[in-house]
């Protein structure tokens, strides 16, 4: 019977060197963990918080890993997901999502690596092309003629389509014109949570104008009322979903339609098997799913499952790993041919940025 025989967690602190996105964050946290079967076979999985400042999901890791992970028998990621989340019915996930995150990522990646296969190939899939738009470089209360500028350096490098950040102000008409003219790409745009209602019903009018994809995030990611009946006035797709923590919390978004772009993240789900649930769920009412950055390990997940429609291209953590996947000269992207997702950490980065563990 083959055990986890092995498990290092570390912590590490990666501080930008320009506010990035529409939150303007400036550091983040990496949980990174590596496990080795008793069989030789290792995993390699990861986690953040954005913003991030303390040590308590290393905390929380070191606990689950001790419960439930090491010296435990390997079996299917799913399972030993649904395993250790069980835990989590008195107090909540918290700091312990985080940390599962990064558990599942990792016996992801053990049980590919075993196998000999890329990840997406692992969890059911097969390899195909997936578009890629164009999200960094776009930062809320940008000038109009900066965001073009993002654009036409997008367009350049073969990618169609890009999101800038709105402001949730009147000025986002003029950014959104200012993008659609600046280049042969489709628009998406992304409120960050920003607006009020009326804001949000100003916005997605202003989308309508440069006949953008999908409005992301114009409410807060609980509003569930608002987005009702913000569906209700507009045709514009609406997205969400980057800050739901449990598939209980996206469902009515997906099942209602409120949200016609589902965006999965990594950490607030709790890893990849929950994110591949969410994923599937979405298919099944129509839904289509663009993961919240982290291209190369959601490509993966685009093998699974059809209806990953669009990666996102915001470079954020990729400084931290080797084998990073990226967009060709058209603007798209596949698993390529890897055992597991292909990430490892960065020994130079290391030396920067490790704090912990």
């Amino acid at each position: 019977m083959r055990t986890i025989v092995r498990a290092h967690a570390e912590l590490w602190r990666y501080p930008l060197a320009v506010p990035a996105g529409g939150s303007g964050v400036r550091s983040v946290d990496l949980l990174a963990l590596e496990l080795e079967a008793s069989d030789g076979h290792t995993g390699f999985g990861f986690s953040y918080v954005i913003g991030g400042a303390d040590d308590l999901p290393l905390a929380a890791l070191r606990v689950l890993l001790a419960r439930s992970v090491t010296g435990a028998p390997v079996t299917h990621p799913s399972d030993a997901w649904h395993a250790v989340a069980a835990g989590f019915n008195r107090t909540g996930g918290g700091p312990y999502r985080t940390a599962l995150a990064a558990i599942d990522v990792a016996l992801w990646d053990l049980h590919a690596r075993t196998l000999g296969v890329p990840l997406g190939i692992a969890m059911g899939g097969t390899s195909r092309r997936v578009p890629v738009y164009g999200s960094g470089g776009f930062t809320a209360h940008q000038a109009p003629d900066e965001a073009a500028a993002v654009a036409r350096a997008y367009r350049a490098r073969g990618v169609r389509a890009v999101k800038p950040r709105a402001a949730g102000m009147p000025a986002d008409r003029a950014l959104l014109l200012a993008v659609a003219s600046a280049a042969d790409v489709a628009v998406m745009v992304d409120a960050n949570e920003r607006c009020s209602f009326d804001r949000a019903v100003a916005l997605v009018h202003a989308a309508a104008e440069v006949g953008a994809l999908f409005v992301e995030e114009p409410l807060p990611a609980g509003d569930v009322a608002g987005y009702r009946e913000l569906a209700r006035v507009t045709t514009v797709p609406l997205a969400c979903g980057e800050h739901l923590r449990t598939l209980a919390a996206a469902e009515p978004f997906v099942h209602e339609r409120w949200c016609a772009v589902v965006q999965p993240d990594l950490q607030a789900l709790g890893g990849l098997t929950p994110a591949l649930g969410l994923a599937r769920l979405a298919a099944a009412h129509g839904v289509a799913v663009a993961p919240h950055f982290l291209p190369s390990v959601f490509v993966h997940l685009a093998a699974t499952v059809p209806s990953v429609t669009w990666l996102e291209d915001f470079p954020l953590l990729e400084p931290l790993f080797t084998g990073i996947t990226t967009f060709d000269a058209s603007g798209s992207m596949d698993i390529g041919t890897a055992p597991g997702h292909g990430l490892r950490l960065d020994g130079a980065a290391r030396e920067a940025y490790h704090i912990a563990g």
